[in-house]
């Protein structure tokens, strides 16, 4: 099971014995009433250095901000310097730094999402509505994708989630901003163990099931990574099992694509089938810990879940800089190789898998690999759960087997395009999966079926736009996310990105240098936030010349 940061091993932990020792904190003379206070918060938890994140968020929550005096007294406490602790708190956008010289913000903060999905329903209006009618009772900013696309448009007042969300709904939230999991329609432990839950669990426990055994199941499965690599799970395993020990576990659950959240679905509504297919993994590998990394927006998970918290990082999502922060760094990419079942957190062998993958595990080994294989269509393999939003009457979570195409969705899984809307284009795997046409509308949805068209279907998240959309604007929306979530290590990401936001808000678009610009960040780009960013701009210029033209 995974470890809590307030209970973490001291001395057999991974992270133990690697802190540097720094005797003083230089340049700062840190003031006595915030070391007594950081001293407080932290209490008999260990000083470790993996651990700043999670230290950092318990200021921020008390605080609701970060202060200088807070943070040297954190880097003393944690004999880090202060440019360590600076630079990783802000690197993450859920951090807010005070300096000395100014007022720190108000008590309350309201995020609203101005990502696709739901700026398409009204997301910017609501924005400036907040920002005009809250005043000086709470501070309103724009955010990220927060993975409600379903529930569009979306905003979150401190860490509780408003959906649908309008002026009214979000004063109450306001009114009454804790987070509430008795809502949540999860199955919970008696009801999972009472269906025959973590029955596998202990057979592979008690010797009943063999390591080989459970991979060769997945392998007949032809089960594969669902959080958008699609690589085959079972030689995954099979890959990290054979390095030297001891090995680790990591769980990516930092779903930040936009239009992506069926993993959020998952962990809210079936927790423990989840954990279930996480430990039978932990146990094929002979993981001596596992991380579970769960992104700061989704609040009522956290309060099922011992785990390590993400900080607003969308690069997060990207296995190694995922690594990278659950070691209390920046979430900045690794070269490759080595890759993670290498050499991967605290440098040790690691199996690093998405939520949606180990969700699958129980079934496939109960029912048998056929079961699932037996899912398809077009000669494909699987079940398939689609993130859906955008301009369709019932967007959700769809599971639909693997193959199915985005017109089978729409009509079969998601009752027809809303009303007034007439079918346009679609996003098939998120913000960074390029967008197609509606005649393009019955290609087959799955790993490498889109490829030879500059697709992707990725974590598969299908935004549906129509007819009152501009790809124009959309695809600027896109690639402003992606200026925002560039973490700045290589420069054909940070810088070409917001080039390229200033090249596509122009009025005419220069399609000659957009192309050089686009083809120098996919080739040059360290990671694949940067080699795919231009993915939509591309689209659009491909088959929606007439919304730039």
């Amino acid at each position: 099971m995974a470890e809590s940061s307030h209970q973490a091993r001291k001395h057999n932990h991974p992270g133990a014995g690697r802190r540097r020792s720094v005797p003083f904190t230089k340049g700062r003379q840190v003031d006595s009433a915030a070391r007594d206070a950081v001293k407080a918060l932290l209490g008999d938890r260990p000083r470790r250095r993996d651990l700043l994140i999670e230290y950092l968020h318990l200021i921020q929550d008390r605080y609701h901000h970060l202060s200088a005096a807070h943070l040297a007294a954190l880097a003393e406490e944690m004999r880090l310097s202060l440019a360590e602790v600076y630079e990783v708190a802000s690197f993450y956008a859920h951090f807010d730094i005070v300096k000395e010289d100014e007022t720190p913000p108000p008590a309350i903060t309201v995020r609203v999402c101005d990502s696709l999905t739901c700026e398409l329903s009204g997301g910017q209006k609501l924005l400036a509505d907040l920002a005009a009618q809250l005043g000086a009772k709470a501070r309103v900013i724009r955010a990220p994708c927060m993975g409600a696309c379903d529930k569009a448009p979306a905003c979150a007042v401190g860490h509780r989630e408003v959906a649908h969300a309008d002026p009214a709904r979000v004063a109450a939230a306001i009114a009454d901003s804790h987070v509430d999991t008795a809502a949540m329609p999860g199955k919970d432990y008696a009801a999972y163990i009472a269906a025959g839950g973590y029955g596998l669990l202990r057979a592979c426990l008690d010797g009943e099931r063999t390591p080989e055994a459970m991979i060769a199941a997945l392998d007949g499965a032809n089960l594969r990574g669902l959080g958008g690599a699609g690589f085959p799970t079972g030689r995954k395993w099979g890959i990290v099992r054979k390095e030297p020990a001891p090995r680790l576990m990591a769980v990516n659950a930092d779903e930040g694509e936009p239009g992506t959240f069926k993993d959020r679905h998952y962990l809210e509504t079936d927790p423990h089938r989840f954990l279930e297919g996480m430990l039978i993994a932990a146990w094929v590998v002979e993981a001596t810990d596992v991380y579970i990394y769960l992104r700061d927006e989704y609040p009522q998970s956290r309060q099922i879940l011992h785990l390590r918290r993400g900080a607003g990082a969308y690069i997060c999502g990207e296995e190694s800089a995922m690594i990278e922060s659950i070691e209390g760094k920046r979430g900045l990419p690794r070269h490759r190789p080595p890759y993670v079942a290498q050499i991967g957190l605290f440098g040790r062998p690691t199996l690093v898998q998405n939520v949606e993958t180990l969700y699958w595990v129980r079934d496939i080994v109960e029912k048998g690999p056929e079961w699932f294989a037996g899912h398809g269509r077009r000669g494909r393999k699987g079940l398939r759960s689609f993130s859906v939003s955008g301009r369709v009457k019932e967007p959700g979570v769809k599971l639909a087997p693997a193959g199915v195409t985005a017109r089978e969705l729409i009509d079969e899984f998601c009752g027809g395009m809303a009303d007034g809307h007439r079918f346009k284009g679609y996003l098939p795997g998120g913000a960074s999966g390029g967008i197609l046409p509606a005649s393009m509308a019955d290609l087959p949805l799955d790993f490498g079926t889109l490829e030879e068209h500059g697709c992707f279907v990725g974590s598969h998240a299908v935004v549906v736009l129509s007819d009152r959309d501009n790809m124009r604007e959309v695809a600027l929306n896109l690639m402003r996310f992606f200026e925002d979530e560039s973490c700045g290590q290589c420069t054909p990401c940070r810088v070409g990105t917001e080039k390229a936001v200033a090249l596509l808000s122009r009025p005419r678009w220069d399609a000659a240098l957009i192309g050089e610009l686009s083809q120098t960040m996919t080739d040059a780009s360290i990671c694949g936030l940067g080699q795919a960013a231009a993915n939509p701009v591309k689209s659009v210029l491909k088959h929606f010349r007439e919304d730039v033209s």
